[in-house]
């Protein structure tokens, strides 16, 4: 299979001047698993993929999200928490506030509330979900392990809300820098339901390598559509084939993440004037994923 873009290929007028980003997240960024993105430019309704970057600590994430506009940010990191548990913590029920709050008392404090939060109710539902997780299948925001989704939102919200960027339906910042909720899962599951990826060398696979390769040529070929809805049109990815090499061969799925991520907020970027495709009465502090379903009016 070749990948390569078409050079024939016009411009489209449709299209959008801001750079799109997709940021496959960790809540402790290291150079054996840095933070990753996929940068392209958006051409009606296909993500034209340039880079691939790695960012192996914090300082380097924080220089990145100053960078100039305009760019619209796919990031792989839970925005918000369940409306339910933050009434029940008596947490504050501001988005820029809530955030603070957990910023201010940390790791220890923020695990030993999520913790006695899910203790304290029945076996079956002891971890509370924002209206959003059930949609998109994605994980609750209080969970601490496999994936700890609590720690990536505890290190990814108040980095956005540090550094002014602007976050639709949560809190106005710069609007060049935009960022949404994506949820490359989401993605990957419009494709297949198949594993395509593992941190665990043993558990990296010619299979897994397989499924990737299919949600690439997918995405390259026909397009993916985001938001599973029948007149949607597919988002595609044009990349040449050193790149989808990259993402096809990154057996961690980090790289295709971030791609997936891109994918997200091109969908975004294309309904940016009808609030980005998410809801219009999404919940302020739960935040919502870009291309889960919503019932619309």
């Amino acid at each position: 299979m070749t990948y390569a873009i078409d050079p024939a290929t016009p411009s489209s007028p449709s299209g959008s001047a801001r750079l799109i980003h997709g940021i496959d997240f960790t809540s402790s960024p290291r150079p054996g698993k840095p933070i990753t993105i996929a940068t392209g430019r958006r051409e009606a309704e296909t993500l034209r993929l340039d880079a691939l970057e790695r960012l192996q600590d914090w300082p380097a994430f924080e220089a990145w999200l100053a960078r100039p506009g305009p760019w619209l940010g796919g990031f792989d990191f839970p925005f918000g928490l369940p409306r339910e548990a933050v009434t029940d913590l008596g947490w504050p029920l501001d988005w820029a506030a809530l955030v603070r709050h957990c910023r201010s008392i940390g790791r220890v404090a923020l695990r030993a509330a999520f913790d006695g939060h899910r203790e304290a109710r029945p076996m079956g539902m002891r971890y509370a979900h924002r209206a959003t997780d059930r949609p998109a299948r994605s994980h609750s925001p209080l969970k601490l392990v496999n994936p700890p989704v609590g720690l990536m939102f505890l290190e990814g919200a108040p980095r956005l809300l540090e550094a002014g960027v602007d976050v639709p339906g949560l809190h106005a910042g710069d609007a060049s820098r935009q960022a949404i909720e994506a949820y490359p899962g989401l993605v990957a599951r419009r494709v297949t339901d198949a594993s395509y990826k593992s941190d665990t060398r043993a558990r990296q696979t010619a299979a897994r390598r397989a499924v990737r390769e299919k949600i690439v040529t997918q995405a390259a070929t026909d397009g993916i559509t985001i938001d599973a809805d029948p007149a949607s049109a597919p988002i595609r990815l044009a990349l040449d084939d050193p790149l989808a090499r990259q993402l096809i061969e990154d057996a961690s799925g980090d790289l295709l993440d971030a791609a997936l991520a891109a994918l997200q907020a091109t969908w975004c970027d294309a309904r940016r004037t009808w609030h980005h495709g998410l809801p219009l009465d999404l919940d302020p502090i739960e935040g919502w994923i870009a291309g889960a379903p919503w019932s619309k009016p």
